[in-house]
């Protein structure tokens, strides 16, 4: 008797485990991949168009006029992405202001939330109380209070902090050291340098734009003016944060990054081949006469395109991929580190030349490649092929930037 009960609660043990293996994963024995994987259906994010990939011949232009070949021609592919239709506004470059402003404020007034397991965040819900006390640091005050207003934020103090991870850095390693090695901590202040509008011109009258140009409301949907660099950087970074934050359900493992030179060029030609302007013609005007950008026409007739300064981020016709201003009103970032002879040792897929420089290094090392010309720059400068740099701690008050998104998985439109 003893015997059979052992002999059935073996043969019960046994069923169960089959059974186990069988309906629990529910695989049959078959290699059917993990189950339960979410759903992608790609994304289309707003203020977005999605250049797809291609192929482009980069480095034959009229840069190279005494024919040094610092310029190599290079045929290059690139991956599909998608980019913001205009430069970062005011507006856009404002939220991401006030984003830092408001999470100071939170932190100093304790609004947190606490979730289950005990950690706490920015309970973003809770109003602002700006009259509250505890908020008195966040403002000017003594001498530095001007014409009696007492009620402005103190600027230098809105700081973003955001970390980084050098993938480059790490591919290289091979695993040998641990991953925090690798994983940068940032601090930038996010207030643009408005002075810029004065700075940059001398025995020029610009104050009212120094005054005005990040706060009017006129200036809304203009370009963001006065960002460094490491700024468009960060704010490349936080865009990410809020994305993944707030849309959980088109969460994306890649984030917003400027776009690299290659890139850039690629999305400005529209898709052909050898346009010298993003518009794919030869001049700078259309038949008509009208000039078709934002820039210095002529020996500096500046109004005669329809913007003294700069002009709405999506003023004038884009280009058949969609994209405004291209070429004109404000020279673009990319996240590309400038080297004259970079075409030389570009790689042919995707090239990418960083160089994340600190503030001990040499000057040189700090240059950033600016792309596109601007409102201030006369039509040489407009073209698709032409280089230029900017040293990544410098703010100009015609230099903006727009971001992309890297592309995941293909689309019927690469096809």
């Amino acid at each position: 008797m003893k015997r059979v009960v052992v002999f059935v609660f073996t043969l019960l043990t046994f069923s169960l485990f089959i059974s186990s293996c069988g309906k629990g994963n529910r695989t049959s024995g078959q290699l059917i991949g993990v189950e339960d994987r979410p759903s992608w259906r790609g994304i289309n994010p707003f203020g977005m168009v999605y250049v797809p990939s291609g192929t482009l011949t980069i480095g034959a232009g009229d840069q190279d006029l005494r024919n040094t070949y610092l310029q190599r021609p290079k045929s290059i592919s690139i991956v599909g992405f998608y980019m913001d239709d205009t430069e970062i506004t005011n507006n856009e470059y404002r939220q991401f202001v006030y984003w830092v402003r408001d999470s100071i404020a939170h932190v100093m007034l304790e609004d947190y939330i606490e979730d289950e397991n005990g950690n706490q965040s920015i309970d973003w819900e809770l109003p602002i109380d700006w009259e509250d006390e505890l908020l008195a640091d966040m403002y000017y005050s003594g001498d530095d209070v001007y014409n009696g207003n007492f009620s402005e934020v103190n600027t230098s103090l809105l700081n973003y902090n955001y970390d980084f991870f050098d993938t480059p850095a790490a591919a290289a390693d091979r695993g040998q050291s641990p991953r925090n090695k690798f994983i940068q901590k940032r601090v930038v202040s996010v207030y643009p340098d408005t002075l810029v509008w004065v700075r940059d011109f001398a025995y020029s009258y610009n104050e009212p734009m120094a005054r005005n140009y990040f706060w009017h409301p006129s200036f809304d949907n203009y370009p963001a003016v006065g960002v460094t660099w490491a700024q468009a950087d960060a704010f490349c970074s936080w865009r990410t944060l809020i994305w993944n934050k707030y849309r959980p359900e088109e969460s994306h493992s890649e984030g917003f990054r400027l776009p690299f030179e290659a890139e850039w060029e690629y999305a400005a030609r529209g898709g052909h081949e050898l346009a010298p302007y993003p518009w794919g013609g030869y001049g700078l005007r259309n038949t008509k006469g009208c000039l078709l950008a934002n820039f210095k026409p002529g020996r500096g007739n500046y109004p005669e395109d329809g913007g003294h300064y700069t002009v709405k981020a999506d003023a004038y016709f884009p280009n058949d991929y969609g994209l405004f201003n291209m070429a004109g009103n404000v020279a673009e970032w990319t996240r590309t580190a400038f080297a004259e002879n970079a075409y030389s040792f570009y790689h042919d897929m995707n090239p990418d030349f960083r160089y994340d420089a600190t503030t001990d290094d040499p000057a040189s090392y700090k240059r950033k490649v600016i792309r596109g010309g601007s409102w201030k720059d006369i039509g040489y400068f407009l073209r698709t092929d032409v280089r230029h740099w900017e040293y990544q701690d410098s703010a100009k008050s015609y230099v903006g930037f727009r971001c992309v998104l890297p592309h995941l998985g293909r689309s019927m439109n690469d096809f």
